[in-house]
């Protein structure tokens, strides 16, 4: 397995804070610290749109296919709806006290995870016009990223600079665990659903400040794996939906592959990129 880049948009910008590739079409979605959102086009390499959305800092964009929209969090604590087709404003929401690290759509239930530097997470109902369905408290600092249990869709996890990442469930506001074992504080957490004899294995990947990504097993709690290789704080871990790999990334400006089953790492590249704040996989493809 080679990796190598494609394909490299250059734009004099402020920097990239999030990249989501379309389920469908040929689209990347960026969300930029200047405050706007753009979808790229990787096939033919144009912008197909480009709009403000805020003067604030936009750390996190989401497609969400099923609603054509573009949802956006960004750091004057609101949440902003967009249709995907017309760019127009759905809703906004005044949703956290401080900054939004990280949006998460819930796959078939109408509802958006939300998490801050206020250290909530928050869920939203849109089939309720935008209301607040619970509250989730426990972090004692920022809160990064969410994200949801690809197996068990009333699940999901949180990463915090508090140096844990805790596991909830979606129909109670107290945590039902704490995986703590890092050094720093955690900026990112993904589940990694791994097929070993015919078994699926379901684990945690975080990614931290103390420069190392740890795999946790969601059956026991347990850190069973500390991979090693960053020099820098590892910003955004990501899963590829179909092979098995995933990727960290750093603000050492490395990108890491990792064997999914082994948890080794497979290739480390460096092409100058400065830090690096975010990755995404592309499903039906090795991009």
């Amino acid at each position: 397995m080679t990796f190598q880049i494609e394909k490299t948009f250059s734009q004099a910008s402020e920097r990239v804070k999030s990249v989501e590739f379309h389920p469908t079409q040929p689209w990347v979605l960026l969300s930029m610290h200047s405050g706007e959102v753009r979808i790229l086009n990787f096939q033919t390499q144009e912008v197909v749109e480009s709009f403000k959305t805020t003067d604030s800092p936009v750390r996190t964009a989401k497609f969400v296919p099923r609603k054509q929209w573009i949802v956006t969090g960004t750091d004057d604590g609101k949440i902003r709806v967009y249709d995907q087709d017309s760019r127009e404003l759905v809703k906004e929401v005044q949703a956290h006290e401080d900054f939004i690290r990280s949006l998460c759509p819930h796959p078939t239930l109408p509802i958006l995870l939300s998490a801050g530097d206020d250290k909530v997470v928050k869920i939203w109902d849109w089939d309720k016009d935008w209301e607040c369905a619970r509250v989730f408290r426990g972090h004692s600092h920022y809160v990064m990223q969410a994200a949801l249990n690809p197996l068990d869709h009333q699940s999901f996890a949180t990463a915090s600079l508090d140096n844990s990442v805790k596991i909830w469930d979606i129909g109670s506001p107290v945590s039902v665990g704490s995986l703590d074992g890092h050094a720093k504080g955690v900026n990112c957490v993904t589940y990694l659903a791994s097929s070993s004899a015919g078994e699926k294995k379901l684990y945690l990947l975080s990614g931290s400040d103390d420069f190392t990504v740890k795999v946790w097993d969601c059956d026991t709690n347990c850190c069973v794996r500390t991979l090693e290789g960053h020099t820098n704080n590892v910003s955004a871990v990501a899963v590829h939906p179909e092979l098995p790999i995933f990727v960290s990334v750093s603000e050492d400006g490395t990108v890491i592959i990792w064997d999914a089953t082994t948890f080794k790492p497979i290739e480390t590249m460096n092409y100058g990129l400065d830090r690096v704040w975010a990755i995404g996989c592309r499903g039906g493809s090795n991009q």
